[in-house]
């Protein structure tokens, strides 16, 4: 029974997070959002633990792509957290932008110089251009990573007991 209730929240995981990613895109031409390279990290991010989540669910190497979904979930949500941060600050105090480019701006500009349409950067973190439901878009991607984090790290690590093989 955990079996199954385990790969069918890989299931559920992989599902949204690649649902998400495909949001974020149909959002931003739609509403003709700007997003920044945390954004377009943290689309990189749903994208990847979509995908890895996905290939949790065939069983095969099931703890590797847990376990990768658990990291990339942890990330996600410190990233989240850092951005929404930035947006709590008063307009004009703090930036992301300037100064000498960090490794998830350089893997950002990167992937927009080659798939331009996917990751192109043209806004800046600590603006807030959609709010729903009185959250910004980070405060969404925040909610949306830890909830990731903590169903991949009870997939993992849920101990099956008598019953459960039962």
């Amino acid at each position: 029974m955990l079996t199954f209730i385990r790969k069918n929240l890989w299931l559920v995981i992989g599902l949204i997070a690649l649902s998400l990613a495909a949001s974020s895109f149909v959002l931003t031409a739609l509403l003709d959002l700007h997003p920044c390279y945390l954004c377009i990290f943290q689309r990189l991010l749903f994208m990847l633990i979509g995908v890895f989540a996905l290939l949790a669910v065939t069983g095969f190497g099931e703890k590797v792509w847990g376990g990768l979904v658990l990291l990339l979930a942890g990330v996600g949500t410190a990233t989240a957290t850092y951005q929404t941060w930035l947006q709590l600050q008063p307009p004009g105090e703090v930036s992301c932008a300037g100064g000498q480019p960090n490794l998830i701006e350089q893997l950002v500009y990167f992937l927009s110089d080659h798939v331009p349409a996917l990751f192109e950067v043209t806004g800046l973190c600590e603006d807030e251009e959609l709010v729903i439901l009185g959250l910004s878009l980070a405060n969404w991607a925040l909610v949306s990573f830890l909830s990731a984090f903590v169903a991949a790290a009870w997939a993992l690590f849920r101990k099956q007991n008598r019953a459960d093989q039962v």
